[in-house]
């Protein structure tokens, strides 16, 4: 098998036009199309739902569900905020700058720019209580080299102490320089 990228990554709404106009506003993206059932095609259940799509840019799309008779959308009460969220790539700092920005004119809170050292980000939150980020590439040369060469070794000293393993400190005592 040979995977060739991600069809499209689907998260739950609450409400699917509120969503596809928040993306389409703020994050500029391009509502592709819609399907709506009154089946679960997979299975069968009479359980109507809309499915929104959305282009996120590079043959990459965001897509919606509106499940009105389900339960209310609950976080995961085992899961930290910051832990699961979609991350968006933007070109520039200034491109970022101008996202934060028009994010924050719609009242939105924005956390950042924030210094990876590999990418600068901001964070926020979808109507829907999914986290965002929008990130820009920072990195110099050869950053990514070094870092998948030690990327085995890291994971395995974590899967036995579960503590950071330092192999990549340099990322962030301020050893490594940018261009």
């Amino acid at each position: 098998m040979n995977i060739q990228g991600i069809h499209h990554v689907a998260y739950r709404c609450n409400n699917a036009k509120q969503t596809v106009t928040f993306y389409q506003k703020l994050l500029n993206m391009d509502f592709q199309l819609a399907i709506a059932e009154n089946k679960v095609p997979s299975t069968g259940e009479p359980d109507p739902y809309m499915h929104v799509f959305l282009d996120a840019g590079n043959n990459n799309v965001l897509a919606f569900f509106e499940v009105p008779n389900s339960p209310d959308m609950q976080p995961d009460p085992n899961t930290p905020s910051w832990v699961q969220h979609i991350a968006f790539k933007v070109d520039s700092m200034d491109d970022l700058i101008e996202a934060k920005s028009r994010v924050e004119d719609a009242g939105i809170e924005v956390i950042g720019p924030i210094d990876h050292t590999l990418f600068q980000s901001i964070y926020f939150f979808d109507p829907n209580g999914h986290r965002l980020e929008l990130a820009v590439n920072t990195l110099g040369p050869g950053v990514l080299e070094k870092l998948h060469s030690v990327a085995p070794a890291m994971l395995e000293e974590w899967n036995e102490t579960k503590r950071a393993p330092q192999h990549a400190a340099w990322l962030h005592d301020g050893s490594l320089k940018k261009d």
